[in-house]
């Protein structure tokens, strides 16, 4: 094997191509970033958590102002992703619904990323303009899904598509950050998102 080449998971990461082995390096960052804090997203730091050299980590991501970036777009990747893959059904008012808690549950699946994205997690880190274009196509599923309900009549017509977004975004976004600081513990959590993704929508109602 060359010597710069990563060693054990990342090998096999490597193997399945450099995406594979990027998405890999990325989960590792933000594990980091959550268990020892901003300070371990040095070369040294991540190349040693990884088992591979730098010289990897600055091809895949350039410096460590790369790192940063690549976790803020990757994590909205993955919530587009998630988003993507719920099942549209017959009901415009329920798909609503579900595109709602596909959100939480890709949050407290993914909560290192979900602190990223959110400025929660490395001080100082600013997107630059493409990046914060490329995270905003995540909630263009939940646009959609909010279209097609003012459509159907589930919510009320004329409604702003944008407005329904940015509210619903904006009511799901406080209760889970909420959460994932442990202030509502066991099912708390979900009781308040649905209480107040329900209040979030009756705004909207015909």
């Amino acid at each position: 094997m060359p010597a710069n080449a990563p060693t054990g998971a990342f090998a096999r990461a490597q193997a399945r191509g450099e995406e594979a082995l990027r998405a890999a390096m990325l989960d590792v960052a933000a594990g980091l970033l959550v268990t020892e804090g901003p300070g371990a997203l040095s070369m040294r730091r991540l190349a040693t958590a990884a088992d591979c050299s730098t010289t990897v980590l600055y091809r895949l991501f350039g410096a460590k102002e790369g790192i940063a970036a690549a976790l803020y777009r990757e994590g909205f990747a993955r919530l587009r992703r998630r988003l993507e893959a719920v099942p549209r059904g017959e009901d415009p008012g329920e798909y609503l619904a579900a595109i709602g808690r596909a959100y939480r549950a890709n949050a407290l699946e993914e909560p290192n990323f979900y602190r990223v994205m959110h400025g929660e997690a490395i001080p100082g880190f600013v997107p630059d303009e493409a990046s914060r274009a490329a995270a905003a196509t995540s909630l263009d599923v939940l646009r959609e899904a909010a279209r097609a309900a003012v459509e159907a009549g589930v919510l009320r017509a004329g409604s702003d598509v944008d407005e329904i977004t940015d509210t619903l975004w904006a009511a799901s976004h406080g209760v889970i950050s909420l959460e994932l600081g442990g202030h509502f513990p066991g099912g708390l959590g979900e009781q308040r998102f649905r209480t107040l993704t329900r209040a979030a929508v009756v705004a909207f109602l015909p």
